[in-house]
């Protein structure tokens, strides 16, 4: 009987996630579809980019690259902060001066810590050399088109619009292990985003982009009051969002480099995002995880021989989805044979979102709170 139960009830999961599936890629498909570029009637408004920096990474010069080669109408400063003089990174902003000798460029060297996110300390420093009025924020391991500043800016301009913010893609920067990562993103984060804001149900604000006007950012209380968040940018948004401004997600995908070069650093990093997430939205959390089918329809299989025709469905339905993401972002992040064992990982990690008290953040173990916080 218990058997007969459990079976019933893998079927039930495995087929709403099968469902999930299918409506994902019709989301993407849908939410993604190209469009033009937005044209500056008039002076676009002048921009600062605030590219917080830790380290060498591979391709950072093609990121950074990107944000020095916009086809943006107005001005553009770009802010570069390390917390240490002998911050590798440095090196590569030396070669972008090289390679852009017209940019605006500005670099902040400062070790003050304001909190316990190294990140947004370095923010808070940076602010010092931010001349203009519209602040755009983005992660270090983000790489962009020559039309971002414009669809980004021109986001910002539309009424009730309190920031903007933007949906990335995976991309493997150094090999097999940061493939699966690159795939985790595309192939599940990315769907289950377009999703909720389809739905009303997601309000997201992430590191991928966060622009927003000088005097928001003000009225927040500046980067300083995130500098004890794990997730600031979440947090960022939930203080737009507070007096009824709305944090605007356009229809284009940025991509975020994945340098996992390791399955230890995957899932040390991907556990890190699982307990972020479970901490702050512990219901969206479990939801995210039961709408994965192909582990359910393979513990279904396991208990009721009538139940494997779900295993061939959850691999189409997962296809339909990798498919959808890759011609919207153009890339492909890795093989489709390899989702299974994507989807089986994600599971995994799924699980120990749960049992997970502390994560590891750049050689730190760092405790979540409920609301976000981290302590040491």
């Amino acid at each position: 009987m218990i058997v007969a139960v459990l079976g019933a009830l893998l079927i039930t999961v495995a087929t709403a996630g099968i469902a999930y599936q299918c409506a994902s890629a019709v989301a993407v498909w849908r939410t993604l579809a190209p469009g033009p570029t937005p044209v500056w009637i008039g002076a676009a408004p002048s921009v600062t980019l605030l590219k917080p920096l830790h380290g060498f990474e591979p391709r950072l010069a093609a990121n950074l690259g990107g944000f020095a080669a916009q086809a943006y109408a107005g001005k553009q400063q770009i802010v570069f902060g390390v917390s240490d003089a002998d911050d590798a990174a440095l090196a590569t902003v030396a070669t972008l001066r090289d390679d852009y000798p017209r940019a605006d460029i500005e670099t902040v060297v400062d070790g003050v810590r304001h909190g316990s996110n190294a990140k947004v300390s370095n923010l808070v420093n940076m602010m010092t050399a931010a001349r203009h009025d519209i602040l755009i924020v983005s992660d270090s391991d983000i790489a962009v088109g020559p039309d971002y500043l414009a669809r980004v800016v021109a986001a910002l301009d539309l009424p009730g619009v309190g920031a903007v913010t933007c949906l990335y893609h995976g991309r493997s920067d150094t090999g097999g292990w940061s493939k699966l990562a690159a795939q985790g993103i595309s192939y599940g984060f990315l769907p289950s985003v377009i999703v909720g804001l389809r739905l009303g149900l997601a309000e997201p604000c992430m590191g991928s982009t966060i622009a927003l006007r000088r005097s928001t950012l003000d009225a927040i209380g500046g980067f300083a009051a995130f500098a004890d968040i794990l997730a600031d940018d979440h947090a960022i948004g939930v203080a737009v969002r507070v007096p009824g401004l709305h944090v605007a997600v356009p229809a284009f995908t940025v991509a975020h480099g994945c340098v996992e070069p390791s399955l230890a650093a995957l899932v040390r990093h991907e556990t890190r995002w699982n307990v972020t997430i479970r901490r702050l939205d512990p219901w969206g959390y479990l939801g995210h995880g039961l709408v994965n089918p192909l582990p359910f329809a393979c513990a279904a299989a396991a208990l009721h021989p009538a139940a494997w025709p779900l295993l061939p469905a959850a691999l189409v339905a997962r296809i339909a989805v990798a498919a959808a993401v890759d011609h919207a972002a153009r890339t492909r992040p890795g093989p489709w044979w390899w989702l299974p064992a994507r989807d089986f990982l994600t599971f995994g990690l799924f699980i120990a979102g749960f049992l997970v008290q502390s994560v590891d953040w750049r050689g730190s173990r760092l405790r979540v709170a409920r609301d976000g916080s981290i302590t040491d």
